[in-house]
């Protein structure tokens, strides 16, 4: 039988603010146990939450990048559920009235090596303060309660079940990690727990309309970590549903250091927490004026960026949508362009999508941390341009700024310099290498003149050996089609 993959995530973003949703508490990462949880977070008799104003900015922020309808009322709700690190016995959040309703996320997604852009609709996103932390090491034989987290202002970013493969899941996170980290709502750091996702799998027949029994695997904290979970899940369900058995809704977690996931407890729905509003908080208002002063303030958005791009700088929409998912990638483009100028718009492109990010992408960093800066990327692609060198051996000198970083301006020159790579292109010179190789390589020639082109493929190899690859390409090819007639 054929199966489709049906996955929904559910995305929690650690809204960046300086204190807690509804106390005064420090959010700051690796404090002492229990040295930020003041007595509102501790559900102390008496106490009451007061609404942080800045994590209401956050959230406005991130609806209107998404375009979501912002709830001009919205309402916190008490989900009641007991575990040991939720002080109060319940979780604030929101249920019925959302501050945010729709909106969507596009980006682009690789599959059987195509690349395709697609958009994924949002169903909510609404405020609701984090648990604390349970700790199972450094103890004998118990577990210790950290409630520095209980109390943090999260944004939970649900989507509609409309991705249909892991990879479609890790592009999609992907891209909301970018957009939350661009906007500054989020630090993204997702080994600190600030953007985590729940992912909601299930299968059926292909052509089924109906959905098949979802199982949520909770709090995926890396990108390799949901694609192997949802990878595993897909296969233990269909597995499952072909020997005889049925898949039984339930809670999951995923185990990464034996790639799999295991059964949690049975699934709730959302009357199993006994949702009701919040007496202690009265209902959100934000005001079409309160929308209107965070709108002005914030940054150039993606998609706003991609259009620009594909306007000022001439790129295709592939080049603009590669280098805007993320806004370092995006700034780096920009001074680089404005230092070589306009005409390298598309060749300092190439370069960002191709040799700097596998570099990249080989030292498991990101571009805020390349040992190569604009400046001295755009000397280099210049030197290309000028015919100083060519593009083979620019690729050599970029390896070795990127191995051996300096903060001089002109290190690529230096390197050219030092090494002797400078591109042979004295018409002279060339003319009598040109004339060695053919004298060398008569077989070829002869080949060549017999109507076999890969021949000349050939003999334009062995000029650019015997100029250690610094004949210029141009005039190589010129040359051998001008003496082979």
């Amino acid at each position: 039988m054929q199966w489709e993959v049906v996955i929904g995530l559910e995305t929690h973003a650690q809204l960046s603010t300086e204190s807690k949703i509804f106390s005064g508490s420090s959010t700051h990462f690796g404090a002492e146990p229990n040295t930020q949880a003041n007595p509102v977070d501790l559900a102390l008799p008496g106490t009451l939450p007061v609404m942080n104003r800045d994590a209401v900015e956050k959230a406005i922020q991130f609806g209107l990048a998404i375009g979501a309808d912002i709830a001009p009322v919205s309402v916190f709700a008490r989900k009641n559920y007991f575990y040991p690190d939720l002080p109060k016995g319940y979780q604030i959040s929101q249920f019925e009235k959302p501050v945010l309703s729709g909106g969507k996320i596009s980006f682009v997604v690789e599959q059987q090596g195509k690349q395709e852009l697609k958009t994924v609709q949002l169903t909510r996103a609404h405020l609701e303060e984090d648990a604390g932390k349970s700790l199972h090491e450094d103890f004998l034989d118990m577990s210790g309660i950290d409630l520095n987290r209980a109390g943090t202002p999260l944004l939970e970013i649900v989507t509609e079940p409309e991705m249909r493969s892991a990879a479609e899941a890790v592009a999609y996170a992907r891209t909301l990690h970018a957009l939350v980290t661009w906007l500054g709502v989020c630090d993204g750091n997702m080994q600190e727990g600030s953007f985590r996702c729940d992912a909601n799998v299930s299968i059926r027949p292909k052509g089924q309309t109906t959905f098949g029994t979802r199982c949520e695997i909770k709090n995926l904290n890396s990108f390799r970590n949901l694609e192997d979970a949802i990878n595993y899940e897909v296969a233990r369900q269909i597995d499952l549903v072909e020997s005889g058995g049925t898949v039984v809704q339930a809670t999951r977690l995923y185990d990464p250091d034996n790639r799999e996931t295991r059964e949690m407890r049975t699934k709730e729905d959302s009357q199993d927490y006994r949702y009701f509003p919040d007496p202690d908080l009265p209902p959100l208002t934000i005001s079409a004026e309160w929308i209107e002063k965070v709108k002005a303030g914030m940054p150039e958005l993606p998609e706003a960026m991609r259009t620009r791009f594909i306007r000022d700088y001439g790129i295709p929409e592939y080049d603009a949508a590669v280098l805007t998912q993320s806004k370092a990638m995006a700034d780096y483009y920009e001074k680089l362009v404005e230092t070589a100028g306009m005409k390298l718009a598309k060749q300092s492109a190439n370069w960002l999508m191709g040799d700097v990010s596998s570099a990249l992408n080989r030292e498991n960093t990101g571009i805020d941390e390349a040992p190569v800066t604009p400046e001295q990327l755009a000397l280099l692609l210049t030197r290309i341009s000028d015919g100083t060198i060519s593009n083979k051996i620019a690729k050599e000198i970029f390896a070795d700024m990127w191995a051996s970083p300096s903060g001089e301006a002109n290190r690529a020159d230096s390197i050219i310099e030092a090494k002797g790579l400078k591109q042979i292109s004295d018409t002279g010179e060339l003319e009598k290498i040109v004339d060695d190789v053919l004298a060398a390589n008569q077989k070829s020639v002869e080949e060549f003149r017999s109507g076999k082109d890969k021949a000349f493929n050939a003999l334009v190899g062995q000029v650019m050996k015997a100029t250690r690859g610094k004949g210029n390409p141009a005039q190589v090819n010129e040359l051998l089609r001008k003496k082979l007639g």
